[in-house]
C-alpha cells in the first residue's frame, strides 16, 4: 500500500545554526492514526509544520522530501503547493484562539475554505458549514456561525477548528497537540471527537502529542522522537509491550499510570541523558562528515 504521507530523510536546520530535525523518516498509510511522541522540544511540531511548509522564517529544510498522496512537495511552486495541500490535508494547531482570525465571524472562516478549495457556492458552503458544526456536536450552529472567536469558549473554538479541518474532506489531518490549551474534562471530549471524526471519515491522522496515554487510546502506530531524531518506530501494541529504545522506556517510566497508582515515577537517569547526548552528537558528526565529502 502506498503511504498517504511519506517523509523521507528530512533534515531541518536554523539558517545560521545546527540541525533541528535529524534525517526523519516516517509513513502514514491511508486511514492510519500515527503518533509523533516525545518531550517538549523533541521536534514533533517542527515535523508537522514541515509537511505544510509553514516553518518559521529562521528555519529551512536542508535535506529530504515530503510526499503527499504520492506527489513530492520538494520542488512544487509555493502557490501550487498550497492548493495541492489544501485539497488533500488539513492542520489542527495547538491554540485555537490564535489560529482563528479574530476579525472574521465563524461562518466566513469555514465557508471561505469551502468556496476556495471545493468551489462551492456561498449557499452550499453555508449549508455544509452548518452540517459540520452539528457533526462536531456544537449546539445552535446557526448562532455560533454569527459569532467571533473571542465569543466562544476554548472547547468551542477547538470544535470549530476540527470542523474547518474536515470541511474539504481531506485524506490527511495533522493535529499538533490539539488539547494543550484546554482543561482536562474538555480535553477528553475533544480527543473523543477527533477519534470519532477520523473513524467516520476514514482520514489518515498524524497526531502530535507528549501524552503516552493518548497514544495508547487513539493511535495505531508511533514514532518516538528525541532531539529531532526518530529513536523508535513501532505499532502501539509493540511499543507498550516491548519498547526497544532506552529513551522510550524512560518516557514510559516517567508517565503516571492510573491503573497502577502505587508506582512512583522514575525520572530519566543522568547516565541515560548523557548517552542520548552522545548518540545525537555521533549522528551529527557522521552527517557532517558525509556531507563534507558530498
Amino acid at each position: 500500500m502506498t503511504a498517504y504521507l511519506d517523509i523521507a530523510n528530512l533534515s531541518v536546520a536554523l539558517r545560521r545554526g545546527g540541525r533541528l530535525l535529524r534525517s526523519v523518516s516516517l509513513r502514514v498509510e491511508p486511514g492510519e492514526v500515527h503518533a509523533l511522541v516525545g518531550e517538549s522540544g523533541a521536534g514533533k511540531s517542527m515535523i508537522a509544520r514541515a509537511v505544510f511548509g509553514i516553518l518559521p522564517n529562521a528555519v529551512e529544510i536542508i535535506e529530504g522530501d515530503v510526499k503527499l498522496a504520492g506527489e513530492s512537495l520538494k520542488h512544487m511552486p509555493q502557490g501550487a503547493r498550497r492548493l495541492f495541500i489544501g485539497k488533500r490535508a488539513a492542520f489542527i494547531p495547538q491554540d485555537p484562539l490564535t489560529a482563528l482570525n479574530p476579525s472574521k465571524r465563524i461562518e466566513q472562516q469555514i465557508c471561505d475554505r469551502l468556496v476556495h478549495i471545493l468551489g462551492l457556492s456561498r449557499k452550499d458552503a453555508h449549508a455544509r458549514a452548518l452540517a459540520l458544526l452539528g457533526e462536531v456536536k456544537i449546539t445552535s450552529p446557526e448562532r455560533v456561525m454569527r459569532l467571533y472567536p473571542h465569543e466562544l469558549s476554548g472547547g468551542m473554538r477547538q470544535r470549530v477548528l476540527i470542523a474547518a479541518a474536515f470541511a474539504a474532506e481531506p485524506r490527511l489531518i495533522v493535529a499538533d497537540e490539539p488539547t494543550t490549551a484546554l482543561d482536562v474534562t474538555v480535553q477528553k471530549q475533544i480527543l473523543g471527537l477527533i477519534a470519532d471524526m477520523q473513524a467516520r471519515h476514514g482520514t489518515a491522522l498524524l497526531f502530535v502529542t507528549h501524552n503516552l496515554g493518548v497514544v495508547a487510546k487513539l493511535c495505531q502506530t508511533a514514532s518516538v522522537l528525541y532531539a529531532g531524531k526518530v529513536v523508535e518506530q513501532a505499532s502501539v501494541q509493540q511499543l507498550f509491550s516491548k519498547p526497544q529504545h532506552a529513551y522510550t522506556r524512560a518516557l514510559m517510566a516517567a508517565t503516571p499510570r492510573y491503573d497502577r497508582p502505587e508506582e512512583s515515577l522514575k525520572p530519566a537517569s543522568p547516565e541515560l541523558i548523557a548517552a542520548l547526548a552522545r548518540e545525537v552528537a555521533d549522528t551529527d558528526a557522521a552527517w557532517a562528515k558525509e556531507h563534507q565529502h558530498a
